[in-house]
């Protein structure tokens, strides 16, 4: 991902920003300024739970060539509390394991380096509870 873009997603990335309408409630990842259900335009931030479960997942086993040596791996889409959706890589795991109604946690980490610049870039993973 190009450094320009990554800064401007930090607020999303580090700590989990998103928006909730003030009309209807509904609960956008990555915040967004018109919401996606009802059209409003009255918004208002919210920090995501730290906390989710897994809707659905797949094992990547052919990974582009940054993410070779971590293949195969498990990506997942995840439901927090709050109704956000994001996805996000499983991890500290058997990818084969990931599946539906899985609980985790959502923990920061690295997630790559930037080419030969060496820009460090950090997210979010996520991590089973209790394994």
């Amino acid at each position: 991902m190009p450094s320009p873009r990554y800064w401007r997603e930090i607020p999303n990335r580090f700590r989990l920003e998103a928006a909730r309408c003030t009309g209807c409630g509904t609960v956008a990842f990555p915040a967004r300024t018109i919401c996606p259900k009802c059209r409003g335009r009255e918004l208002e931030s919210v920090r995501l739970s730290r906390h989710g479960k897994v809707v659905t997942s797949t094992v990547v086993r052919v990974a582009p060539d940054e993410f070779m040596m971590e293949a195969p791996y498990a990506m997942a889409v995840i439901e927090t509390p709050e109704g956000a959706r994001l996805m996000t890589q499983v991890v500290d795991c058997d990818p084969d394991t990931v599946g539906p109604g899985m609980e985790v946690d959502l923990v920061f980490r690295l997630i790559r380096k930037e080419d030969h610049g060496g820009i460090l870039c950090y997210g979010h993973k996520a991590v089973p509870v209790g394994g």
